[in-house]
């Protein structure tokens, strides 16, 4: 990724979930990942931007990580692309918006559903999908040169819940393991919730990881 690269961190929702918007400043175009509440912030911050928009990546179904998709798709106009196993949560099915106590508008059906290894082109950029199953069932990350977007399946020391139904600590554990610690020490982690960390921090200092 060159360094017209525009990647901006959005804290919205009850529950402090990262949006992060990302485009290429040389083509003017991007994407949003995880557009989860404070629509009008995440608006004007594609505003501010000068962006266009063009698709919205969710990293998984859950109501803190979507809960402004029906505004941002509607304002926008961008295709909506989710996980197969986590496209019914996009109708209402396992969204465990009451757990949260989010409520929002149920938005359309998703314009695109991923698989692993999906390419996701917007403004020259693209992003390969990783797979990472475990804190839901169509959990996924992004991955483009030295970045990746982990949405809630790493943090910086940490990792996501699997307290819901349909989540696995075995299954989440070995997607972090076999897949994310495949990628370059160098990498940048942006991750759903909290700050910043790469995964040579996080190979070395994620209790959950222990991989030395």
């Amino acid at each position: 990724m060159s360094t017209d690269i525009i990647v901006k961190r959005l804290i919205v929702g009850s529950l402090s979930a990262n949006c992060w918007i990302v485009g290429n400043g040389a083509t003017g175009e991007g994407l949003v990942i995880d557009p989860g509440g404070d629509a009008g912030l995440i608006d004007r911050a594609i505003r501010d931007s000068g962006l266009a928009i063009k698709v919205i990546v969710l990293t998984h179904g859950h109501s803190d990580h979507i809960a402004a998709l029906y505004e941002i798709q509607d304002r926008t106009g961008a295709e909506v692309a989710i996980h197969t196993a986590d496209a019914d949560f996009l109708e209402g099915r396992g969204s465990y918006s009451s757990q949260f106590g989010i409520s929002y508008r149920t938005p359309p059906p998703p314009g695109r559903l991923l698989r692993e290894s999906d390419i996701i082109e917007a403004g020259g950029l693209r992003f390969t999908v990783i797979h990472t199953p475990g804190h839901t069932p169509g959990s996924i990350c992004l991955h483009a040169g030295d970045k990746v977007f982990t949405g809630d399946t790493l943090f910086r020391r940490g990792i996501g819940t699997t307290l819901m139904p349909g989540s696995s600590r075995p299954q989440l554990i070995n997607s972090i393991r076999m897949k994310l610690m495949a990628l370059p020490d160098a990498t940048i982690i942006y991750p759903g919730h909290g700050r910043e960390t790469t995964i040579g921090d996080e190979r070395h200092n994620n209790p959950y990881i222990q991989l030395r």
